[in-house]
């Protein structure tokens, strides 16, 4: 049993864990280890793919119970998860969907906004407007207006319609919905798993914005090196079962971690060449056995011991691509091409030559039709008019963002290659288990089904089998989904030196600033735009033209006279009138409070005390703010009730 002590009310630590340990009877992914997470803190959690990091955002989260550990954290702590996949059962629209975070509440809250586009639908039809009537009252007596209104203002700081089904949402927009979802309840801690995933490179900057403005203590797993470096404030790493916390950002982290291993190699290499010579001395012949120092001897097994007990860093993966012969030199012509799709215009007019070499990305917001633009150049669909010409000598090899390659069935030896155990890598013979081995997969592992590998390890699995393939024409969308950092960056080195031509769909931006000499950008109602090198030049012009950002749809809390004329006009509840009455006088000294605020911040002389703290105040004159806009609109859906 765990020992779970409360930590003091007034405290800055949310939670505090020591002796974590986990093994699921292998390798200890937590050997001993300890986290703390603090009010406010923007933790990045890093490792290697497979090092445990998934399993430890569970255990937080409460779906695992770890072998060993105390945990200390403040009373009733709410901790809340973006999950790294989007669950595929789902159904509802986005309101009913955000409201299920709120618990057994959620149901008569959906049930009502549900009625309300029914009523609105069918205004004739006693029967919903009898149920709709009986729902009111079940929501004036159990101030269920507050949570609605609690639904509401999430959906507003998200930038979502309610009314929209989930299931018609691009991928960006449920995984909004789900970060509603998860803020609904208020969490004190939010863990995020891979958060931009699936996101659009403009989706993945709101989140940034998003999430550097929250309260909210984050503790995120990513391999988006932009991302954490704009969000991130803390690092935690998590290497050989130990947890190391950084009090830096990402950048800084890298030299420093990189600084430790230099020591701790210098280190190792002293203690191992000392275990060298003293293994030596204790194999000499008789007569030295018999004047032997015992002390040595007893130092001798201890160095033996602590030798046995090092684990040691592990290796980094090798990915080396296999020679092809040289395409022609124009490897495809576009002319003229336009693809549509459901009556709507993917792509109008579009002509291009790419040559032998080219390393080209593809960008565009979620649903522009990236992929599709990638199927229309390898002449897999036809295009509604227009031609796409392929040069000579063209050999493909295609990394598919969803893994259909991988047959769940076979084991990861068979996936790579499933004839025989012998592969062939620039004409030269190799085992096929020596070969995964330049992937991270043991022999063990590479005889065993696939069923159990993390995302991280799929992706790993396909790249193993994609460069198998002798290819002049590399094809990737979204390679470095579920990636470990070391192995992205070791895929841009590969596609660095790669001599053939690159075509790649992503939405990682360092990814795509590092490797590609040209950007195809699919702006959306057929428009497409090329640019010179990465993705920057293309999100500064995407900036310029949608302005600020726009909230999917302006909304204000539903009333029953909002949504029909038909629907009798609800009486205010006691709280509601009390609130009535009273938000006046409490915007009035919010705003005089935050005025006296402002102009204390204005003066010289703050700056020249001591006793003035300018980031606290800065904080408190932003929360003043929103404080002020929230009682604003909760006075206006009231006044709108009693008209």
């Amino acid at each position: 049993m765990l020992h779970r002590p409360i930590l003091h009310s007034l405290s800055n630590v949310l939670l505090s864990y020591r002796n974590l340990t986990v093994s699921f009877g292998g390798p200890k992914l937590l050997d001993d280890a300890g986290l703390t997470i603090a009010k406010r803190e923007r933790i990045c959690l890093l490792g290697r793919n497979g090092e445990g990091k998934s399993t430890l955002l569970r255990i937080l989260n409460g779906e695992v119970q770890p072998d060993k550990g105390e945990i200390e954290s403040i009373p009733n702590l709410r901790v809340g998860k973006l999950e790294q996949e989007v669950p595929t059962a789902l159904d509802g629209t986005v309101f009913e969907i955000v409201a299920q975070g709120l618990g057994q509440a959620a149901e008569t809250i959906a049930q009502y906004h549900h009625l309300l586009h029914e009523i609105g639908e069918r205004p004739e039809d006693e029967n919903v407007a009898a149920q709709l009537d009986d729902l009111q009252h079940e929501l004036d007596q159990t101030d269920g207006w507050a949570l609605e209104h609690k639904v509401e203002n999430i959906l507003d700081r998200v930038e979502l319609d309610g009314d929209l089904e989930f299931a018609s949402l691009s991928g960006g927009n449920k995984r909004r919905t789900l970060l509603a979802r998860a803020l609904i309840a208020e969490p004190h801690i939010l863990l995020l798993d891979e958060p931009t995933n699936h996101l659009d490179i403009p989706g993945i900057q709101w989140l940034e914005e998003f999430l550097r403005k929250t309260d909210i203590a984050l503790l995120f797993v990513s391999h988006d090196r932009a991302f954490i470096q704009r969000v991130g404030n803390k690092i935690l790493d998590l290497d050989r079962g130990q947890l190391t916390r950084w009090e830096c950002d990402y950048d800084t982290y890298l030299e420093r971690k990189a600084e430790l291993l230099a020591g701790e190699a210098k280190q190792q290499a002293v203690f191992d060449k000392k275990l060298a010579e003293e293994e030596v001395w204790i194999r000499k012949g008789i007569q030295a056995r018999r004047t032997r120092n015992e002390g040595r001897v007893r130092s001798l097994k201890k160095m033996r011991e602590e030798r046995a007990q090092r684990r040691d860093l592990q290796g980094k993966a090798k990915l080396d691509l296999s020679d092809a012969q040289l395409s022609g030199r124009k490897v495809i012509s576009v002319d003229d091409i336009s693809y549509t799709w459901n009556d709507q215009p993917l792509i109008e007019n579009f002509s291009t030559t790419i040559w032998r070499g080219d390393k080209i990305g593809i960008v565009g917001l979620n649903g522009s039709g990236k992929t599709t633009l990638l199927n229309l150049l390898l002449k897999e669909i036809d295009p509604g008019s227009g031609t796409v010409t392929h040069g000579t000598k063209l050999e493909v090899a295609y990394f598919d963002q969803h893994r259909a390659q991988l047959d769940e069935k076979l084991s990861v030896a068979e996936n790579v290659h499933p004839a025989g155990e012998m592969v062939c890598i620039n004409g030269k013979p190799r085992h096929i288990l020596s070969y995964l081995q330049d992937f991270l997969f043991t022999p063990h592992v590479s005889r065993s089904p696939i069923t159990k590998l993390s995302g991280g390890e799929r992706a790993r699995l396909l790249l193993a089998k994609l460069f198998l393939q002798p290819a002049n024409v590399l094809v990737l969308d979204e390679p470095t989904n579920d990636l470990d950092i070391e192995t992205v960056e070791l895929l841009e080195e590969r596609l660095l030196e790669y001599s053939g031509t690159l075509l790649m769909v992503s939405h990682d931006r360092s990814f795509l600033n590092n490797v590609v000499t040209s950007t195809i950008a699919l702006e959306g109602d057929g428009r497409i735009e090329e640019y010179v090198g990465g993705c920057d030049t293309w999100l500064e012009n995407h900036r310029a033209k949608v302005g600020q950002p726009k909230k999917a749809k302006e909304k204000t809390a539903p009333s029953p006279q909002a949504a029909t004329p038909d629907i009798p006009k609800r009486t205010l509840s006691n709280k509601e009138r009390e609130a009535l009455k009273t938000l006046p006088a409490e915007i009035e000294n919010m705003e005089a409070e935050m005025n006296a605020l402002s102009n204390r911040m204005a003066s010289a002389e703050y700056y020249q005390s001591s006793d003035n703290d300018p980031l606290a105040d800065a904080k408190k004159l932003e929360s003043l703010e929103n404080q002020i806009l929230e009682a604003y609109e909760e006075l206006e859906q009231l006044e709108e009730l009693t008209r």
